[in-house]
């Protein structure tokens, strides 16, 4: 890498080593990162930085150049995940110390890396234009911070946005992306059966909501097999819970589950497939009588929570042409598959063109293999210069040739999924 060249990078590079690892140690939860917002402040106070809260817990500041030109915003997330940290040959001098919390996804080094960057734009203010700094609260719980990152002006102003994110599904210190949709949907459902309660002795006197449920997904996942290719989509059940005892018929067993896609009309598919699995099936065990009046029936409720993450096409290649421009020994994987993971950097992307890179974190000589939220989970430490160099070539390049990132067409702006979609019987 270009800073690997220059003796001086050294210090830098051990700066963010110890930041990665002082986040690593003191990990929150979302939209409780209260002690992180206050060290994040304290290390752009200490750069020079001006910066305030934006988003509860966030922390939002500009780098400005020496000359007008575009704005580019870098956005690092800040959340921890509730797991708790195994101790390994690794990790002992930052494994974390608050119970139960982890940085298990790759935050910490997001910051450290953005942090890299900053100084490097701090220290060198020759250039055109603005860089938006945005440290984003709550990234792992849905609709996630980005929305309230928004909401509050975070891209006011802005013309293009980049995110770094740490994975283990590439070797340590590649980078991996694709034009166009990139990663999933996140799409959470509820059912709720309803049946009629009542001793096992006397089942013709029930309605079983046990059977009613069983059903409902014996038909659901066929029926969605006959119209969606596999790789269309994931679905599942996290959770089927109902009743209290061995003999007695339930009321009531609720369904919690999640399914990914990657374009509007298969979400579309899905709702609609599950409606009409619950109407059909409910329908099955109708009885007469009216003892049995109202029963059975359902609840669905469809929480639609992060939105397809697409990168724009003509940023994401001008950024590819870039990298091997640059970085003629990185290996890049211009045409990385697209994965069913999510992200919440997808609702900057509906707003302003840019791109979301995957950097890679496998590294079996070192004992880096968990993936992503393992309590195990680690950071090859080597690829956080590499992180904080892209971030600073790519932008640098933007404010200088915002053309070549840019269409002269209007950003295509998706409609954004609906929140939710609740229907009863």
């Amino acid at each position: 890498m270009l800073l690997r060249e220059n003796p001086s990078a050294e210090a830098l590079e051990a700066w963010i080593i110890q930041l990665r690892r002082e986040f690593h140690r003191y990990p929150e939860l979302s939209f409780g990162e209260y002690e992180t917002q206050k060290k994040i402040l304290k290390i752009l106070g200490e750069l020079g930085v001006e910066a305030r809260k934006i988003a509860d817990t966030g922390v939002f500041a500009s780098i400005r150049g020496k000359l007008p030109g575009p704005c580019i915003a870098l956005r690092s997330d800040t959340d921890g995940l509730q797991v708790q940290e195994e101790l390994t040959e690794r990790n002992s001098d930052y494994i974390s110390r608050n119970d139960g919390v982890m940085h298990a996804c790759g935050h910490d080094g997001h910051m450290a890396m953005l942090f890299g960057a900053a100084r490097l734009f701090q220290e060198n203010r020759n250039f055109p234009g603005e860089v938006r700094l945005i440290f984003q609260p709550a990234e792992e719980i849905p609709p996630g911070g980005s929305e309230r990152v928004i909401a509050e002006g975070g891209l006011e102003g802005v013309d293009a946005v980049m995110g770094i994110h740490i994975f283990t599904n590439h070797e340590s210190g590649s980078v991996g992306f694709r034009p166009g949709p990139f990663m999933a949907s996140t799409n959470r459902f509820e059912v709720i059966v309803k049946g009629k309660g009542g001793h096992i002795s006397k089942p013709k006197s029930c309605i079983d909501p046990v059977r009613i449920a069983t059903d409902f997904l014996s038909n659901l996942y066929p029926a969605l097999e006959k119209q969606l290719e596999p790789d269309k989509y994931v679905i599942g059940v996290g959770r089927i819970q109902g009743g209290a005892q061995f003999n007695r018929i339930p009321d009531t067993v609720e369904i919690l589950g999640s399914y990914r896609s990657f374009d509007r009309e298969t979400t579309d598919i899905i709702d609609r497939t599950m409606k009409e699995c619950l109407d059909e099936v409910v329908k099955r065990y109708v009885k007469p009588g009216d003892e049995f009046s109202g029963f059975p029936d359902y609840e669905l409720d469809i929480l639609h929570g992060y939105p397809v993450l697409v990168n724009d096409p003509m940023f994401t290649n001008a950024v590819n042409s870039k990298l091997q421009e640059s970085f003629p020994k990185l290996t890049i994987y211009p045409e990385l598959e697209k994965t069913f993971a999510a992200e919440d950097f997808a609702s900057y992307l509906q707003k302003v063109p840019g791109i979301f890179i995957s950097l890679g974190d496998l590294n079996p000589e070192k004992k880096i293999v968990e993936i992503n939220h393992s309590c195990k989970f680690d950071i090859d430490e080597d690829i956080l210069i590499t992180g904080t160099e892209i971030f600073y070539t790519v932008s640098l390049d933007f404010l200088k040739n915002p053309e070549k990132y840019l269409s002269s067409q209007s950003h295509l702006n998706p409609e954004p999924l609906r929140k939710s979609l609740k229907t009863n019987r």
